[in-house]
């Protein structure tokens, strides 16, 4: 194949992919105009057309959908066999991309690419914070990291951190007025910070177990939030009642900013695991990835 046609299936696929020119000329490192200038001469040559344009998006036609799922993989091949040259040169190298919660990335993420990346400095991560149930094939991740419970069971999974727990904390400027829950049903009486995911659409219910009775609480407040840090800060101000990881609020309770309620109603979970498809082809980073996540008790 001429380079000209491979350097232009390879702008193809990352529009296709993205669904969108302006964030595929940000990945290629190209301007829009160039990249769209690349797709109108390969259609032109292939004599036909790969991708419908409007205003606001771009999506491959029946043709494009096809070379898509065909040459895609085999780019994807090629990729993998040249990052595993880096085993030939002693220093694992290539990109890496990851779909995961923003707990994870925080909590068990980061820290170990602080770790591990200085010391492989070919090697490329990049994070998407995602609290949807991401399909990583169809997003073209090489991974996700998600609750044990919450992982398919076609893939492969690595456990990365250990059981955790869950929290219910208050300000004492919040309880001053207030009696503090005994049940988790005493919630419903009570100002709460509400956490609203995609996966659940609607408002999501805290959970809580005890003596082997599960139950599930919607709890009700003015303020909703989808992350854990303004939900902290919110409880930490006062606000309301918070539901959150309690390694999150180990400190503040230590010291006094938050009291804690309903600790004997929050038994461990499942932590997190990094996962993968079982076809899935390793490179060498790909490989010192999971190594340097992997938990270790």
């Amino acid at each position: 194949m001429q380079r000209r046609n491979l350097n232009d299936l390879l702008a193809f696929l990352a529009v296709a992919r993205e669904r969108s020119f302006t964030k595929a000329a940000a990945k290629l490192g190209v301007s829009q105009s160039t990249l769209s200038h690349t797709i109108r001469e390969l259609e032109e040559r292939l004599d036909v057309r790969l991708l419908t344009r409007t205003t606001r998006s771009v999506a491959p036609t029946e043709a494009g959908e096809r070379l898509l799922q065909t040459v895609g993989p085999r780019i994807e091949e090629v990729d993998a066999e040249l990052a595993s040259l880096g085993e030939l040169r002693g220093k694992p190298g290539g990109n890496i991309r990851i779909t995961t919660g923003e707990h994870a990335a925080e909590a068990v993420l980061w820290p170990a690419l602080a770790k591990l990346l200085p010391k492989y400095p070919d090697i490329k991560v990049e994070l998407i914070v995602d609290y949807g149930l991401t399909d990583i094939v169809a997003e073209r991740y090489d991974a996700g990291v998600r609750l044990g419970e919450q992982i398919a069971k076609d893939m492969i999974a690595v456990r990365i951190g250990p059981d955790m727990r869950m929290a219910v904390v208050g300000a004492p400027s919040y309880f001053a007025s207030r009696p503090r829950p005994k049940r988790p049903q005493d919630l419903t009486t009570h100002t709460c910070i509400n956490l609203r995911l995609p996966t659940y659409g609607s408002m999501y219910a805290w959970e809580f177990e005890k003596n082997g009775r599960e139950m599930k609480v919607h709890v009700e407040g003015q303020l909703t939030f989808n992350n854990i840090a303004l939900r902290l800060k919110a409880a930490l101000s006062g606000s309301g009642l918070a539901y959150l990881p309690e390694d999150q609020v180990r400190t503040h309770i230590s010291d006094g900013r938050l009291i804690r309620v309903l600790a004997d109603w929050c038994p461990k979970f499942s932590g997190y695991h990094l996962f993968y498809p079982s076809r899935r082809q390793h490179t060498p980073a790909f490989g010192v990835l999971i190594d340097a996540l992997r938990y270790r008790e």
